[in-house]
């Protein structure tokens, strides 16, 4: 008891003289109510390499199966591309670690699709999991599982994987076609949502025909920003028999949120954020109820001594490749905001930058650059090429088309078009300025793909001024004028996010 009083007498005096200490998690506290019967499922979602995360994950499965022999683990995409580790490899350092963890089921996310299908034909065969997804198809058929069944001492719990029909536009277009531009692959899209709704229902009714008892919907469709009628609650609004989703795509963070299915049960949904920032946890009881929870991993840190070595064996392989000093910056080059991400709504100096560059380099009229394809920020001093790729993981190449002034309006319509929601699409510009009109609602309309179909109405985009590079002065934008137009071959060439306008251009 003096003991208790001692050390609180000097706590309460650190605090006074503004000492302060940080308490970090033990796992007790997530695995004390988990029971032997208990099913656990640790999932994550749009890791998008951030392979420091993987050592705890895995740590967290040892965790909680002290309590109980029935854990998964799963994944609800992109997980091999957004930094240089994922970049220099295609992808295959990040199927190694998650090799090394060990999944159950792993959906696919749109940027699994970066490096192209042959590479992810590939990496699925390397990766010890089966990969899933209902919606992803070739010509009409199923290319990987949609469902995978498990079964835990005579319960049997399906995982679906639902990928986004945003896949199209958020990967690179020319992809999913052959040689005569026909689409071959498909997620599914139309305008209204009812293929996916259909094809996820049908797969959610085999499931249950096969056994599954519960159904968990892992999938990556995201909640914000998103084509409406493709969002996970769209999805839930409109099938049955789904009993939990663990969301993905639109790096939403929230443990737990109930939302009513097309009979008005209740579907519990989850989503982790991005890049290990938390790692979730659903507990389902043999009474069927479930709960879903994070786990911050500034809070809880213990990590898996093998799977830690490996990743700590690819980072250093990877940083003596990448170290070298190749510029350098006086001022914080940025995607944010006020601590937010605004690269996707609004002008950042690091996105003026890189339009600029687009633009210098090409020698164009007008350089562009969607503020989805820039994916970190550059702080001031040294800028070595690690730091260049984790900005621009892609690989894409630059490209200059020559195209008429109501092209590039078009596309500055349709950049603006969720504004001031975020938008990948959204374009960073040089050598124009332009300015949004929110209170005209957006009028552009798109394929069932989310291609960029026209402008049915009023132009919410105005004021548009091109830089004449001979007086340095603006000038009204010409409709009817040809104009060079710098950017990278995703957006011009490939028609990402949609820029359909591109297509035919010189």
């Amino acid at each position: 008891m003096k003991f208790k009083n001692l050390l609180g007498l000097l706590l309460a005096f650190m605090m006074v003289i503004g000492i302060t200490t940080t308490a970090f998690a033990n796992a007790d506290q997530y695995t004390k109510d988990v029971t032997p019967q208990d099913i656990v499922v640790l999932y994550e979602n749009d890791v998008h390499c951030a392979i420091d995360g993987y050592p705890v994950l895995k740590q967290l499965e040892k965790e909680f199966l002290k309590k109980t022999p029935n854990v998964a683990i799963v994944s609800a995409g992109d997980f091999i591309q957004g930094a240089t580790i994922g970049s220099i490899s295609k992808g295959q350092s990040i199927i190694d670690i998650m090799n090394s963890v060990g999944y159950t089921a792993v959906a696919l996310g749109n940027h699994e699709f970066d490096y192209q299908i042959p590479q992810l034909k590939k990496l699925v065969k390397e990766l010890n999991a089966p990969v899933i997804s209902c919606n992803y198809t070739k010509k009409g058929k199923v290319i990987y599982n949609p469902y995978v069944i498990k079964d835990y001492n005579g319960t049997k719990i399906a995982f679906l994987g639902i990928t986004t029909p945003e896949t199209i536009t958020k990967s690179t277009p020319k992809y999913f076609q052959n040689n005569k531009g026909e689409y071959i692959y498909s997620f599914d899209g139309d305008t209204s949502g009812s293929k996916l709704y259909h094809q996820v229902q049908k797969y959610v009714d085999d499931a249950r025909q096969h056994g599954a008892k519960y159904v968990i919907a892992v999938a990556h469709l995201g909640t914000e920003g998103i084509t409406k009628q493709w969002t996970s609650t769209s999805v839930i609004e409109n099938t049955t028999g789904i009993n939990a989703l663990l969301d993905g795509h639109s790096h939403s963070t929230f443990g737990l949120v109930v939302v009513d299915n097309k009979n008005h049960q209740p579907v519990v949904t989850s989503s982790t954020g991005s890049r290990f920032a938390n790692i979730g946890y659903m507990i389902i009881k043999p009474s069927g109820d479930m709960k879903t929870a994070l786990i911050n991993l500034k809070e809880y840190k213990e990590k898996d001594p093998t799977v830690n070595a490996l990743v700590e064996s690819i980072n250093m392989e990877t940083k003596k490749a990448l170290d070298k000093t190749i510029a350098k910056t006086d001022v914080t080059l940025t995607t944010l905001k006020d601590g937010k991400r605004a690269i996707r709504n609004s002008e950042t100096n690091l996105g003026d930058l890189t339009a600029d560059s687009m633009r210098t380099y090409l020698g164009s009229d007008i350089g562009v650059m969607c503020g989805g394809c820039i994916r970190g920020d550059l702080k001031q001093g040294d800028i070595n090429m690690n730091d260049l790729l984790t900005v621009f993981p892609w690989g894409n190449m630059v490209s200059s088309l020559e195209v008429k002034g109501s092209v590039i309006r078009d596309a500055l319509e349709l950049g603006a078009r969720l504004y001031p929601q975020e938008s990948g699409g959204f374009l960073q510009v040089s050598g124009l300025k332009y300015t949004i009109d929110t209170k005209i609602p957006s009028s552009v309309v798109l394929d069932g793909k989310g291609m960029f179909q026209k402008v049915e109405g009023p132009y919410r985009v105005k004021n548009i001024q091109v830089l004449n590079n001979q007086t340095n002065q603006y000038e009204p934008l010409d409709i009817d004028k040809n104009y060079s137009l710098g950017g990278i071959d995703y957006t011009l060439r490939y028609q990402g996010d949609g820029f359909t306008m591109f297509k035919n251009a010189k």
